[in-house]
């Protein structure tokens, strides 16, 4: 029986300390304007990487955010794994979406949650109608949401917001690579990108060299 109690702590431990190491990084929010995204409003948590990478790392948050917004059509659901990390895409198909960035323990369906509640928070806020300057730099309580659904457990009754997504299949790709259209290079557009100064692209291609932690971010 004591080993039967011990073994139930153990798990229970196992299972907690894995919720304290799941982390959001990143949410964009984006109306699609053709085949281009247009950002609504962003948080970047970077405070986990050493403090001479953050920049390069929020700059590359950006540009797999738009790159990923992109290439989400209205009512599609994405998830591109690179690495430690994974990168959640969704678009409603009324042309307004999210990208969410988050380490690759963190649960999919909370994550498209989170995504979907910073969504209807921020339209209850800021209406179509109402954009005319973009995008918005103070949103309070889309920082709510986001330091709230770090603890996907708590988060997840919040979560049960997807309505008609529900049933929408879910598009897995184990790059970023694979999100790309027949013929396009990431170097290519990596070198293109006007989101990325010329330190982080740079960094990017020190990073691809030795394999390190930027393919994705």
């Amino acid at each position: 029986a004591k080993s039967e109690h011990l073994s139930f702590k153990l798990s229970y431990y196992n299972e907690y300390k894995s919720y304290l190491s799941m982390k959001i990084l990143s949410i964009t929010l984006w109306k699609k304007d053709g085949e281009k995204a247009v950002e609504l409003t962003s948080i970047h948590d970077v405070s986990s990487f050493s403090y001479f990478q953050r920049g390069a790392v929020k700059d590359f948050m950006k540009f797999t955010s738009q790159l990923m917004a992109d290439r989400t059509a209205p009512g599609e659901r994405k998830s591109v794994k690179e690495q430690e990390y994974i990168c959640h895409s969704l678009t409603r198909s009324d042309c307004v979406g999210g990208v969410a960035i988050c380490d690759d323990e963190y649960p999919q369906r909370v994550a498209f949650g989170f995504i979907l509640k910073c969504l209807e928070t921020f339209l209850s806020l800021h209406p179509k109608s109402s954009w005319t300057v973009l995008p918005y730099t103070d949103m309070p309580e889309i920082k709510t949401q986001f330091d709230l659904f770090q603890d996907p457990k708590k988060a997840d009754s919040l979560s049960q917001i997807q309505g008609d997504l529900d049933e929408t299949k879910v598009i897995l790709h184990n790059t970023i690579e694979q999100v790309l259209e027949r013929g396009e290079k990431l170097d290519d557009i990596v070198a293109k990108s006007e989101h990325l100064s010329l330190s982080s692209k740079q960094f990017y291609t020190t990073a691809k060299k030795t394999n390190s932690c930027c393919t994705i971010l």
